[in-house]
């Protein structure tokens, strides 16, 4: 068996991983020229963290991120919502890891390299269209510069090519572009004093404006800092126009833009958000995208994978988590199933109810939305935050949602 693997991002080479482990023969086509190490931090939580485990990967995240030891959720004027212990602390068998995107990537990366071989890797390739035969699929592609046609086959093709994904504009031609919300992400990473224990991290504000900071990468000859990964995420249009600038997780951002949202507005004790941005350099916008969850992934021997199938708002740890173990499922199957389409089969109908799930949970604010809750109804701060929310309703909010995306502590521990 071979599959062609359309995209080099966290779920391609995730599920070349996947494949090869289970004895499957896998190549990965990318259509940029270079797989380089981009983007800013991202948390893989313990149901992600335990598939990469299984590969031999636990090490190699260790040394590039932190195990995150504590989640905060917080007001604007850094008063706690929400508390809880994580990963290992809190008794999952296996970390939540903050690591740069990057690092993560570079981890897998090398670890295709190694098992795989560098010829199974192939850049500068663009998918133009795909066909399926009899017993094999065809996918074509182009070189960017030369417009040379480059022809593979396999038993299966996997679109993991992201939310812009060519694979799926070709099983879903009249879908349109992503929906945007309304709301522009900015992030970055800076060297930062350590604060708290050096492996907390805290969301703070609510529905205007929320600023997130944790460390992403401890480096042991700065002990008194580390890598300190932030986001921004504030409302600047009603979702109803298109962005002002198309989704890229590699475009600028602009101070200008930013700052208005933070500027004395937060006030967190252990930070100033103003100084860490403006510390920062360069940072990156993001307009907060996602698509309507679909009826079906997978068609004859074409399926998709990590953002080509569940784009969604970067809420809730969720996105590169999501499609790790899409990957994972995806290879169980193809490994074991009599046939390719019944194996894609399989795997659309166990992965795709849950994701579609949490697409339209993390439109609701996901986890996050329990500091909406209390924003809403204490807008200047509380004296006793069970008076606002009491810790059932609070409990439910953060809980319900770990559970449906399949993280609590009992469904990762489980086997």
């Amino acid at each position: 068996m071979k599959i062609v693997i359309v995209g080099g991002g966290i779920g391609g080479l995730a599920t070349a991983l996947a494949l090869h482990e289970l004895g499957v023969e896998a190549e990965v086509y990318e259509q940029t020229r270079e797989l380089r190490e981009l983007g800013v931090g991202i948390n893989m939580l313990p149901h992600a963290v335990k598939e990469l485990a299984s590969l031999g990967l636990l090490p190699a995240l260790d040394l590039a991120g932190v195990r995150t030891r504590e989640l905060v959720y917080a007001n604007r004027l850094g008063q706690t919502v929400w508390q809880e212990l994580r990963g290992t602390d809190a008794g999952y068998a296996m970390p939540q890891v903050s690591i740069h995107r990057g690092k993560l990537h570079g981890v897998l990366l090398r670890a295709t390299l190694e098992r795989l071989g560098a010829a199974r890797i192939h850049t500068d390739c663009r998918l133009v269209d795909f066909h399926e035969r009899t017993d094999r699929v065809v996918a074509a592609f182009e070189r960017r510069d030369t417009r040379e046609r480059i022809e593979a086959a396999g038993d299966a093709l996997i679109g993991a090519d992201g939310i812009h994904s060519t694979v799926r504009s070709i099983l879903y031609p009249n879908e349109g572009p992503p929906a945007w919300n309304g709301f522009m992400l900015w992030r970055g990473a800076a060297e930062w004093p350590v604060y708290a224990d050096g492996r907390t991290m805290m969301i703070a504000g609510g529905n205007a404006a929320k600023f997130v900071i944790y460390p992403i990468h401890f480096d042991p000859s700065k002990p008194k800092t580390r890598l300190t990964n932030w986001a921004v995420m504030a409302r600047i249009g009603d979702g109803r126009a298109p962005p002002p600038r198309r989704e890229d997780w590699s475009r600028p951002g602009r101070l200008d833009e930013a700052l208005p949202f933070v500027r004395d507005r937060f006030r967190l004790g252990f930070v100033d958000p103003v100084s860490l941005i403006e510390t920062t350099g360069t940072f990156y916008e993001y307009p907060c995208c996602d698509r309507d969850p679909l009826a079906r992934w997978s068609f004859g021997r074409a399926t998709l994978l990590g953002d080509a199938a569940h784009p969604m708002y970067p809420v809730g740890s969720n996105g590169a988590s999501q499609a790790i173990l899409d990957a994972r499922a995806l290879a169980r199957y193809l490994a074991s199933a009599a046939s390719v389409p019944e194996a894609l089969a399989a795997y659309d109908a166990e992965r795709r109810p849950p994701t579609g799930e949490i697409v339209l949970a993390n439109r609701k604010g996901g986890p996050e939305g329990v500091i909406d809750v209390v924003e809403a109804r204490a807008p200047d701060g509380f004296d006793d935050i069970d008076e606002v929310a009491s810790y059932p309703e609070r409990e439910a909010i953060v809980r319900g949602y770990a559970s449906m995306a399949g993280y609590a502590r009992d469904q990762v521990n489980r086997g």
